[in-house]
């Protein structure tokens, strides 16, 4: 990082760009910012979040960059028709993306670990951050949700945690590329399934990711990321399985919970078991624990003292977060937003009775075409009879994208699979029609990325079913 210049964050509210920016701040510099959602009313306590830590906030309208000294940073979503890129090249300030930004600091790390994966990242990087704080590491930590252990009030959204210790675990990210400029000493790799790339782009990169690691900690349960494996050489290989007893860490006797889930992770080279209770539903957060123990062992923590700190991991905002229950109703939030996600949510929900009545919101045009026959086939093979589907369509913000497909076309092919799905203009209308099917042990589903004002939409549901 350059000394004694500001830092201006253009989408400062992002998911990956506020926790950046809190770590930029931290270590010295001045930031400031500005985001499309401010200008047009949304998450209005985020910007105040912001602005009480000393963060001057400005309209994205070029306001802001004023001097040839500011670095402006700017995520994949900022297009160069926005006024503050444009501001930057008349005033000569320097443009910095925001995964070269992070990857400078994290690269420049002693101890560099990556979390990356289709599904999964935030979580297995919020157990991992836990875990090394609780060993007492004081980890640097990077995530792109917010993390309720390190929550508190003066930090509501606490998506980064600024230690004084010489690691720094970060979630990596595959949609853009940027997972390219990452030099992990560990690197976790929870799967490899379709989402924002095609699969053969999607191979390359993390192949790629891996390769340059000291230790790539694996999922042997995914087909993708254990061909990888096969290829890694013994010696740089910890491999984490629910199937494989083979797996360097393997679990077993699962035993699920509305609220949780218990299980025993056993360890061959140590020839070592312990319990776990984990206070986070689904066998998919068995496979997200399993990852951060991995990354633990691969640092020296001990076993044990992991596994006690998992117990008191108290999960991610936005991932089957149960917002509350009303008239015996549960609403709940939740990140899922491609195939993989949706069905491992379905999957931990249907474990236990009630009919799930959803509302999908796609994160954008683009994944909504790529993903759609995937989508349908999803939603196809993981609803239940009774269950129902509603769509708005896809989240959008401003720029140019294709609407070559809408939300109606995957509802027209859930429906051709046998099951009760609806298409809405407007998000206000899938609520409606949420509020009018709900009944006595239903439990309400909201389901997407890329919007905060989904997890204020589950809450206004909760109001009115009061």
């Amino acid at each position: 990082m350059q000394r004694n210049r500001p830092y201006f964050f253009c989408g400062i509210g992002g998911s990956g760009m506020l926790p950046l920016a809190l770590i930029v701040q931290a270590r010295g510099h001045a930031v400031e910012g500005s985001d499309r959602a401010l200008d047009q009313g949304r998450t209005a306590d985020k910007f105040e979040f912001l602005r009480a830590r000393g963060i001057k906030l400005f309209p994205q309208d070029g306001s802001g960059v004023t001097r040839s000294e500011q670095i402006v940073v700017t995520s994949a979503a900022v297009e160069e028709t926005v006024p503050d890129i444009q501001a930057a090249r008349r005033v000569g300030a320097e443009l910095s993306s925001r995964a070269a930004l992070l990857a400078q600091l994290f690269n420049a790390a002693p101890r560099a670990i990556a979390v990356g994966g289709t599904s999964g990242k935030s979580t297995t990087t919020g157990m991992l951050g836990w875990i090394l704080y609780s060993a007492g590491l004081d980890p640097t930590v990077m995530n792109g949700a917010v993390m309720k252990n390190f929550m508190t009030a003066s930090t509501p959204f606490a998506s980064a945690v600024v230690g004084k210790g010489d690691i720094f675990v970060s979630e990596v990210d595959e949609s853009d590329g940027s997972i390219a400029q990452y030099r992990p000493r560990i690197a976790v790799l929870n799967n490899i399934s379709l989402d924002h790339k095609s699969m053969d782009e999607l191979r390359a990169l993390f192949r790629d990711f891996v390769a340059k690691a000291e230790i790539a900690v694996l999922n042997l349960d995914n087909a993708e990321t254990a061909a990888l494996a096969a290829k890694v050489a013994p010696q740089k290989v910890l491999t984490y399985s629910l199937s494989d007893p083979g797996a360097h860490l393997f679990a077993d006797k699962l035993t699920p919970a509305p609220a949780g889930i218990t299980f025993e992770v056993r360890e061959r080279e140590a020839n070592a078991a312990v319990t776990v209770h984990l206070r986070v539903p689904g066998a998919h957060n068995v496979a997200n624990a399993l990852a951060a123990l991995g990354a633990a062992r691969a640092v020296g923590v001990d076993l044990g003292v992991a596994a006690a700190a998992l117990e008191t991991f108290s999960g991610i905002r936005r991932r089957l977060e149960i917002v509350g229950e009303a008239n015996g109703i549960a609403v709940i939030d939740d990140f899922a937003h491609n195939p993989d996600k949706i069905a491992a949510t379905l999957a931990t929900l249907h474990a236990f009775p009630g009919r799930l009545l959803m509302m999908f919101q796609p994160h954008g045009f683009g994944p909504l075409r790529l993903m759609k026959d995937a989508f349908i086939d999803c939603f196809g093979t993981n609803m239940r009879g009774g269950d129902v589907l509603v769509m708005p369509e896809p989240v959008y913000f401003g720029g140019t994208t294709s609407r070559t497909v809408s939300s109606a076309d995957i509802v027209s092919g859930v429906r051709a699979r046998g099951h009760q799905a609806y298409a809405f203009a407007e998000r206000a209308a899938c609520g409606d029609k949420l509020i009018e099917l709900a009944q006595r042990g239903d439990r309400i589903v909201i389901m997407g990325a890329r919007d905060d004002t989904l997890s204020t939409f589950a809450a206004e549901l909760l109001r009115r079913l009061s």
